[in-house]
């Protein structure tokens, strides 16, 4: 299915700048969490795992390099089953797929901060692989800026393209763009102090914190599902 226009103001709910900063706000928190208590890794990408891997190999270290394909294998189910999903998750007329993705992310989060602090690390990284892949893969556009709420990168290549831009005079939207990017990367950036300075008071109970960003950013797509937009739960986000 085609992306279609969202009506006057141009984009849905789901595509606009709360909701990614919210969504931002959380990667970061969930990179920091995984990074502080979980194993010392971060989850939120593959790039790691897969120079870890290849690293093993060159080694010999077939055992060490299998490893890695666990969560990686995760990663890339997360973005099998959110393309799955939200195909038709919208033509059932109750929710988006973006709001049920939330949902679901706060329950494994609930989940996640019920284990004991000696359940296997392996647990909470797989589960967080899963769920970025699914965050990455769902949430694409910000009011018509492609955007990434799991990892930095892009972000970060954005700001130096858009300074250039604007130092040679070619401005257009690139000032937006520009203030687009910052945002995203301090909400990144907070979401990841937040996290580690409740990791050190919490433990893994400190996942549950995560609760309050994505409860607003459910909040605030449920409106939207079961009010003004409840004609549009199968139309796409620009960018799909």
């Amino acid at each position: 299915m085609k992306s279609e226009s969202a009506g006057a103001g141009g984009y849905l709910v789901c595509e606009r700048w709360p909701v990614f900063a919210l969504m931002m706000l959380t990667g970061g928190y969930f990179g920091a969490f995984t990074y502080t208590i979980r194993g010392g890794v971060f989850c939120n990408a593959q790039t790691g795992n897969f120079v870890l891997l290849a690293m093993a190999l060159g080694r010999g270290e077939w055992v060490r390099a299998s490893c890695f394909l666990i969560p990686i294998t995760a990663y890339c189910l997360g973005a099998f089953v959110s393309e799955a999903a939200g195909n038709r998750i919208g033509k059932l007329h109750l929710i988006r797929w973006e709001t049920a993705l939330v949902l679901f992310e706060m329950l494994g989060v609930l989940l996640l901060g019920a284990l004991p602090e000696t359940a296997p690390v392996q647990i909470t990284q797989v589960l967080i692989n899963f769920m970025c892949s699914m965050q990455y893969n769902t949430f694409r556009q910000a009011q018509g800026i492609p955007m990434a709420t799991t990892f930095c990168t892009n972000h970060i290549r954005q700001v130096g393209v858009s300074l250039y831009e604007l130092l040679a005079g070619r401005g257009g939207d690139q000032a937006r763009r520009l203030g687009a990017h910052l945002g995203m990367l301090g909400a990144f950036v907070a979401g990841g102090a937040v996290s580690a300075f409740l990791c050190g008071q919490f433990l893994g109970r400190a996942i549950w914190f995560a609760e309050i960003p994505l409860g607003l950013a459910l909040a605030d797509l449920l409106r939207a599902d079961l009010g003004k937009e409840r004609e549009k739960l199968e139309q796409l986000p620009h960018g799909h």
